[in-house]
Formats: structure tokens, sequence, C-alpha cells
């Protein structure tokens, strides 16, 4: 047993708790917000709802799907190999509180600022700091952190790209013809079909598969499909149901965008459970990783399982950060990079759902905030580079390139003080 981590366990288990638990609620102030932010801007939700939507289906997602299994080296940022870990399990005790409490630091200052970054890049750009300092130049997967960097690019371009031909199709089928409300009657349940298809597919693909259930690819699209008839089942009865306005011709936008709303609903709620069932572990990984070192009296293991308690302290983490600071990202998101309307909003949603399913399936690194913002933007696109505040797209982009070295540097700094203070 390492003499370090016999001496001062129990030290490091109650701040691996506690940074565990501020990292989560970064998550949740920062990250949750990008998924709930293009509902709450098109209105089709209050933050108040958005609060509620997240503290069920975030939390569900988390503590249902968040992972038998977790990674304890994010994304194999770290070559184990002759790294040094074993005979040092104390290093990963520093480098896994450091990184937890620079992102977490770094998730404050982005959130405070409204600025929505990556939550995914903040760890690892943390985890690549400790391992520079810790171990040497050498531990650092440089090829992996290439794909990182290169993902800053494709995941908001290609999102956009979805997102902009979504809207499009939106406005050939419905909204630019001569009868735009039957039309939308035709037209959205199959849109609801699609979001509840993509949607399965994300829970499916990423989150379930951090559970024991294997399934095929048939059976997977099959389920997928399943849940989208259900889903679109449930879309077509809350339409029927759905106060129209029919006085005036001049009320037939508004009801459109009723329409829409309701698809909003069903996106907001599904991207909740895929977000939490997924992102947590970004909080929960490093936690487990010193959690199973410290109980094992300095046995290093690159995989960990994840206890329940964990779970649940992710999952409550992630509802209050939203709760307390999640209305400024959810302001940016929704409100300050182009004007968003349900119709917008659904196809900003489903255009990064549908990005984070593809690059799933092809191991394609990106972020939820990348994919989420470049979507925002290529529904902005449709209406003109005018409709796009180019100030605060440059502030949003400037905050992802300084996140991972921000993310390193104070990872760093706090791993000599650990390092000072324990040894």
């Amino acid at each position: 047993m390492s003499e370090i981590i016999a001496q001062y366990g129990t030290i490091f288990l109650a701040l691996a708790v506690m940074f565990g638990f501020f990292m989560a609620w970064g998550v949740g102030a920062n990250d949750v917000a990008n998924a709930m932010g293009t509902s709450v801007g098109a209105r089709a939700i209050t933050i108040k709802q958005a609060i509620l939507i997240a503290m069920v289906f975030e939390f569900a997602g988390a503590y249902l799907a968040g992972g038998a299994v977790t990674e304890t080296v994010r994304s194999g940022i770290i070559r184990l190999e002759d790294s040094g870990l074993e005979q040092n399990p104390e290093l990963l005790v520093y480098g896994m509180l450091s990184s937890l409490l620079a992102a977490g630091v770094w998730l404050l200052v982005a959130s405070w600022r409204g600025w929505p970054v990556s939550t995914t890049h903040s760890i690892i750009g943390a985890i690549i700091g400790f391992a520079v300092a810790g171990i040497s130049v050498d531990a650092v997967q440089w090829r992996e952190v290439a794909s990182i960097a290169a993902s800053w690019v494709v995941s908001p371009v290609f999102s956009g790209v979805i997102a902009l031909c979504l809207f499009l199709s939106v406005q050939k089928l419905v909204l630019e013809t001569d009868d735009p409300l039957a039309n939308a009657r035709r037209y959205v349940p199959g849109y609801i079909f699609l979001v509840g298809f993509i949607i399965s597919l994300i829970t499916i693909i990423k989150g379930l598969s951090r559970t024991d259930l294997q399934l095929s690819v048939l059976q997977t699209l099959l389920i997928a499909a399943g849940v989208g008839l259900a889903t679109m089942g449930i879309g077509v009865a809350l339409l029927r149901r759905l106060r129209l306005d029919t006085r005036e011709s001049g009320h037939e936008l508004d009801n459109l965008e009723k329409i829409f709303g309701v698809l909003m609903v069903f996106t907001a709620c599904s991207m909740a459970f895929a977000h939490g069932s997924n992102d947590v572990a970004n909080a929960i990984g490093p936690l487990a990783a010193v959690v199973g070192v410290v109980e094992s009296g300095g046995i290093f293991a690159q995989e960990s399982s994840v206890p329940g308690w964990i779970l649940l302290l992710g999952g409550g983490g992630i509802v209050l950060g939203l709760a307390t600071w999640g209305y400024r990202v959810i302001m940016t998101i929704g409100r300050k990079i182009t004007h968003l309307t349900p119709s917008r909003g659904f196809a900003a949603e489903l255009a990064a759902a549908t990005t984070v399913v593809i690059a799933s399936a092809t191991g394609i690194p990106v972020s939820t905030t990348h994919t989420l913002v470049g979507a925002v933007l290529g529904v902005g696109l449709a209406a003109g580079v005018s409709a796009l505040n180019l100030g605060v797209v440059g502030r949003i982009v400037l905050s992802w390139l300084v996140t991972l070295p921000v993310g390193a540097a104070l990872s760093i700094l706090f791993f000599f003080l650990f390092q000072a203070v324990f040894s």
C-alpha cells in the first residue's frame, strides 16, 4: 500500500467528493444549459420548466445509464505504458483532484460570463496539464489531442449544415406553402418520429453502451423505430388537444409555432436524458478513479466500477448547477446568437442530436456544446448573416479555443499545490 494514500486516504476521498460535486455543478450550469437553451430561447418552455425537465430526465439519465464502467483516464489521453502511475498511485490522485478542481473553476468562470464551453474539453485539458507536469510530455496521447482540436471545426460545421437543411425542409414543406397550417399537421408527425428515433439512438449508443446490455445494429434500429412511433403517437395526441386561434388569419404564424413548440418539448426531455447518461462521466470519471485508488490502497486500474452513490452525487450536482446559474448560458444559446422560434429551435436541436449519433457511430470526438452552437448558427444563416450576432459568436469561439490551455494551466498549478501539501 502507498504510504501517502494510507496516511491521507480519507482526506483524498473528501476532496474528491467536494471537487466532483463542484465539477458536476459546472456541467449543469454550462453543458445542460446548452441542451435546454434552444427550447427556452424559442419560448417553447420556460426556464422553470427547463429546470424541472432537467431534474427528472438529466438525473434519470445520469443514474440509470450513467455507466457501470467509466474510463478513469478520459478518452485515452494518458499513455499508460511506462507512466509510473503503478509505482506512484498518489500521482494519479493528485492529478484527478487537480483536474476536477481546474475544470470546475473554468466552468464557474465560463458560466458566470455566459460562455457555452465544452465540459469534456475542460476535463481533458486539465488531464493533459497534470500528465505533462506530473509524468512527462511523452505521457500524453498527442494524436488524440489533435483530433479534439479538429472537432472544434468539424462538429459545429457538420451540425450547422444539418440544421440548415432541416429548417429549409420545414420552410419548403410547411412555412412557405399555400396552406401552412394543414401542411404542419401533415408533416409535423413525421418530424416527431424523427426526434424519437434520433434521440433513442443517442440513448442506446452513448448511454446504454455503458451498461451490460448488448444490442446488435438491427436491434438498435428496431428499438429506435419503435420509440419513434410511440413518440409520434404521443405527439399526434398532443397536437389534437392543442388549442389554436382560428379567429383571424393573422394568427396563423402563432399557430404554426405552437405546433412546433410541441416538438421542442420532446427534444428538451430527450436531450436531457441523453446528456445526463453521457456527460455525467466528465464529473464522476475522475472521482471514481480517486475512490478506486484510495479504497484499493493504491492499486491503479484504468477502469473502475462506479458506485451508485457517485452517480447520485453527479446527478444532484448537475441539477443544482442548472437551477442556480444555468440561466446565464441558456440566455446566450437561446437569445443572444440569433432569433429563435420553435420551428428554428426544433431544427437546431434535432441537428445537434443527429450529429452526436453519427459521431458516436464513427468515433469522431465531438462536443454537445459545439454541435448545438453550430446548429443554432445554421438556422440563423437561413435568414442571412445579418441575423447572427457576430460579436457573441466571436466570444464563444474564443472561449472554445482557450478551454484546453486554461484547463491545463490551472491543473498544473493545483497539481504542484497538492504535491507540496501531501508529499
